[in-house]
């Protein structure tokens, strides 16, 4: 049945208000995340540390070598929770599925913790995310291949189920690996926290270079992306090719959590929270959902940065402590009203 044009020339006006409101509440989260925390600094000295840097100024290096850096990963991280959450409600038709639904989480503990085990965490910064990315692609690809992605009739509750399965394999292996040997628990505790506190400058030009592209895939995926999550025959009738479309959101995934887990470690609730609510708000078309979930995602990552700088001063909360506080309440009500259901 077609719309009325009331409806939608509303549905417009809701999305328009969508990108509007989240643009400029991004742009003022963006100017605050530079400007408060433990020490707050002036807008003027902001301006000349972006503008004319001097190294031998403390305010300077805070803002150019902490502040920048961390602001640019907490948009880039949430942004990439936000679209790999996007992709797995319509890979699974769940809207209340998750990145970690693939494994990819797991994965990417596991090989970290892996990692430190072999090299007594000597890796340096790059190295984590060397090793918390390959286990995430390891683990999407046996996921993959025990859900039966590469062979035909493939669907996405096998997928779903394997990924559950293999997941919890791989946190009993994580666990395990803590259990008896004290020194991975030691220096893996400061990477699971799930934070962008303390991330070197050095990951931006990595998380970026993966991330972007994958997100700009991701949007263009999107009419796929329609028509799968209407059932495999569907999508066939409109054209579309499911199991392609199932192999190429699992890659898109895989680039997206895994590196924003290899950057941040675990943050939960915001790969659930962002695509949900703006599917309540805009409707189901993942032609919108995709890029304003990674606009929403990145307000959500970067406000709950802001907010665990300044809760407990001088001491900091950690943000995936401050998104679960954020996204859990607010998930549980958006699951809680029936319009859910029809979504």
């Amino acid at each position: 049945m077609l719309e009325a044009p009331s409806a939608i020339r509303r549905r417009g006006s809701r999305r328009a208000v969508a990108v509007i409101a989240g643009v400029a509440i991004l742009v003022v989260l963006t100017v605050l995340s530079v400007l408060v925390g433990s020490r707050p600094i002036d807008p003027a000295v902001v301006w000349a540390a972006v503008t004319r840097p001097d190294a031998t100024n403390d305010a300077h290096l805070v803002v150019t070598e902490l502040r920048l850096p961390r602001t640019a990963l907490a948009i880039v991280v949430g942004a990439a929770l936000g679209v790999a959450g996007a992709i797995m409600q319509a890979l699974t038709r769940n809207p209340l599925a998750e990145p970690g639904i693939l494994g990819v989480n797991a994965g990417a503990a596991a090989a970290v913790a892996t990692g430190i085990a072999v090299t007594g965490g000597a890796f340096g910064t790059l190295g984590l995310f060397g090793f918390s990315f390959a286990g995430a692609a390891v683990a999407a690809l046996a996921v993959a291949a025990l859900g039966g992605i590469f062979r035909r009739g493939a669907d996405p509750v096998r997928l779903t189920l394997a990924g559950v399965a293999f997941g919890v394999t791989l946190s009993a292996y994580t666990q395990t690996l803590l259990i008896n040997f004290p020194s991975v628990f030691d220096t893996f505790r400061h990477w699971a926290v799930g934070s962008v506190q303390g991330r070197g400058g050095e990951l931006v030009l990595p998380a970026v270079a993966i991330i972007v592209p994958a997100i700009v895939l991701a949007a263009l995926l999107g009419r796929s992306l329609n028509a799968v999550a209407m059932g495999q025959d569907v999508a066939r009738s409109v054209g579309a090719n499911p199991r392609s479309v199932l192999g190429v959101g699992a890659v898109l995934v895989v680039l997206l959590a895994g590196a924003a887990t290899a950057v941040a470690g675990p943050i939960g609730f915001v790969g659930l929270t962002a695509p949900l609510a703006v599917r309540l708000l805009v409707g189901p078309d993942y032609r919108w959902i995709v890029p304003l979930s990674a606009l929403f995602a990145a307000v959500l990552v970067l406000g709950a940065d802001i907010i665990g700088r300044v809760l407990l001063p001088p001491a900091e909360l950690e943000t995936s402590i401050v998104t679960a506080i954020i996204g859990a309440p607010v998930f549980i009500a958006l699951a809680r009203r029936r319009r859910l259901m029809r979504l």
